[in-house]
């Protein structure tokens, strides 16, 4: 039996409004940029900025709801994940890609082989019967 307690489905209110304001802030952002293109006052770095620190706003806001909380577990729990993985040397590496190109090329000259056995096959002997 699953020792969890099991999460109800959907979004919460307070969810959706955090949401909705990380999206509004986003949008804020985006429209800012477009909107201060033509004014030779503003610099086109302080509009790059405020898209950035839009973006940033959103994605805090996003962060402290449920799915963002989720999201934050699963990073959490990848990054523990990738330290268990062991990464080849570099000797093992440029083996393995030596490996890989010695094959590719083996194989491009057997399916080019195959192809023009094909073609002289069919275009030079089969259309020649008919004449």
């Amino acid at each position: 039996m699953n020792t969890k307690a099991q999460e109800a489905k959907g979004l919460s209110p307070a969810d959706i409004g955090k949401l909705a304001l990380a999206l509004v802030v986003l949008a804020a952002g985006i429209v800012g940029f477009y909107y201060f293109s033509d004014n030779p006052n503003v610099p086109s770095f302080a509009r790059v900025a405020g898209v950035l620190v839009a973006v940033a706003a959103a994605l805090a806001i996003g962060a402290f709801t449920a799915p963002g909380r989720k999201l934050r577990g699963f990073v959490t729990e990848s990054q523990f994940e990738l330290r268990k993985v062991v990464w080849p040397s570099r000797d093992e590496t440029l083996k393995t890609t030596g490996i890989i190109m010695v094959v590719v090329v083996i194989l491009s000259l057997l399916m080019g082989l195959i192809d023009w056995l094909l073609k002289s096959l069919v275009l030079d002997w089969l259309l020649k019967l008919g004449h």
